[in-house]
């Protein structure tokens, strides 16, 4: 049985526990969904990088009714080239610039932060391409929650090009030299649909899951 199927179980046993402890009414039932908890921790230390402590404490950090976690990126073109930056954290292999939206956060305001945080260059959003399922999708390695990923077009307005903590490389590449990925931020098949669209037809309708 595959690695993925055991993290999906463990996903949604913390899903059941997280959204239990939310509307349990006694000590009883806290419990008893602290316990299921506990499990799927426990999966998920078997069946992927985490120990069990940082599966704990993943559990910890979530609270309220379980829902999917949201990745924004940015899709930035110059001369027919994308905008990619190095993931230090991914051992500086390349994605397009993004991360984790913010509580208080419109998923544009997010996407335009993060491309300046990671990349340097400002940028205004100008439509969204995607919005995709990142199991679906394939993105590996697993994670230990379910993610919605948000591919938005931007477009530079200012800025040059300068790193960050999280990145150590910015840079403009073709299509036919993509250089190594972060399979797990994006793939090469979701590059190619944007360069896609970049050429002949940036009228097409938003791609979803």
């Amino acid at each position: 049985m595959s690695d993925l199927k055991w993290i999906e179980w463990a996903r949604a046993l913390h899903a059941l526990s997280q959204t239990g402890m939310h509307y349990a009414v006694n000590e009883y039932d806290k419990e008893r969904y602290k316990h299921i908890g506990d499990i799927a921790a426990d999966m998920l230390a078997s069946h992927s990088s985490l120990t069990r402590d940082q599966a704990l404490q993943l559990n910890a950090a979530e609270f309220g009714y379980a829902t999917p976690k949201v990745d924004v990126r940015g899709v930035a073109f110059r001369d027919d080239r994308v905008l990619l930056v190095q993931e230090i954290l991914d051992e500086n292999r390349w994605t397009l610039p993004g991360g984790w939206a913010d509580v208080n956060e419109t998923p544009s305001g997010a996407v335009v932060r993060e491309v300046a945080e990671e990349s340097g260059f400002e940028t205004r959003v100008t439509r969204l391409l995607a919005c995709y399922d990142r199991d679906e999708q394939g993105h590996k390695p697993p994670y230990p929650h379910h993610v919605y990923k948000l591919f938005f077009l931007c477009e530079i307005t200012g800025g040059c090009a300068e790193t960050d903590h999280e990145t150590s490389g910015v840079d403009f590449f073709a299509e036919d030299e993509l250089p190594e990925l972060s399979q797990g931020r994006v793939t090469e098949d979701q590059l190619h649909r944007f360069f896609k669209w970049h050429r002949e037809d940036r009228e097409r309708p938003a791609d979803f899951d």
